[in-house]
């Protein structure tokens, strides 16, 4: 990899889902964090990229730029804070008979959307078309999946991210409504600590994310502690068919439904 391709270089090649490619040391990334430049946004090469630390964000009509920042934003499900004004909020939409929360129903629209709704210091700008497509296709193998928020049949909000051993790393998520992404983020971080996960990667800073008890930690020990993530098993797949009942958990029942604890 590296910054500029000469047109008579022939281009990088495609990996499928099956190629390991052998990325830099995360460590080795700059101050800006930035690792190495160029590649595609083949499976191969996205999969080898997460499982290393190890994430694209760039520019259209730029090279690809892989990205292992200094500290690392994270969350940890069990520290996932709801104020009592959100499960307020949760509690009233989940009264509403036009108010549905769901799992990978249409992820295409969810990317879409996230790359059509521009925020300062975030990256839902940056969603470029072709990342567009190669996120589309880690969904088509059951590795990248979406939540969404609808309101009467329509998309007000959700988020997508890729699913490897017990991590969930987020991409980007939006609100066409307030507060919408929250109400799908909350019931996904509550049913994915039920499921054995131990990480949400959450990669740069946000305020967004900041206020629902993501943290940043230094990237040494971001990377000390992926490999044993990375070992436990892949909930691969359609996630709305491996959890059907979604948003349905302990908590959800508890702090949304208010349904009386089991006996």
């Amino acid at each position: 990899m590296r910054p500029r391709r000469r047109e008579s270089e022939p281009p990088f090649p495609y990996l499928g889902e099956e190629v390991d490619f052998p990325f830099p040391e995360a460590s080795e990334a700059d101050e800006r964090g930035v690792l190495c430049s160029g590649g595609n946004l083949s499976p191969g090469l996205l999969l080898s990229a997460y499982r290393r630390g190890v994430f694209p964000w760039y520019n259209e009509g730029e090279p690809i730029l892989w990205w292992s920042p200094d500290p690392r934003f994270v969350l940890f499900p069990e520290e996932l804070h709801a104020s009592a004004t959100m499960l307020k909020i949760m509690r009233r939409a989940a009264r509403e008979p036009s108010f549905e929360l769901a799992l990978d129903r249409d992820f295409p629209a969810v990317i879409r959307a996230c790359s059509a709704v521009p925020r300062a210091g975030q990256r839902g700008t940056w969603i470029t078309p072709a990342m567009i497509e190669a996120y589309v296709e880690l969904n088509r193998l059951g590795l990248a999946h979406s939540v969404e928020a609808r309101r009467g049949g329509r998309l007000v909000g959700g988020l997508y991210g890729v699913s490897l051993g017990s991590a969930f790393f987020g991409e980007s998520m939006f609100s066409l409504e307030d507060d919408a992404s929250k109400a799908a983020f909350i019931p996904l971080v509550w049913r994915l600590r039920e499921e054995g996960f131990t990480l949400v990667d959450s990669q740069v800073y946000t305020d967004h994310l900041a206020g629902l008890g993501a943290r940043e930690i230094p990237r040494d020990e971001y990377l000390r502690h992926l490999p044993e993530r990375l070992a436990a098993p892949t909930r691969r797949g359609d996630w709305g068919t491996l959890f059907p009942d979604f948003p349905a958990s302990a908590e959800y029942r508890r702090l949304v439904l208010k349904e009386p604890a089991p006996k």
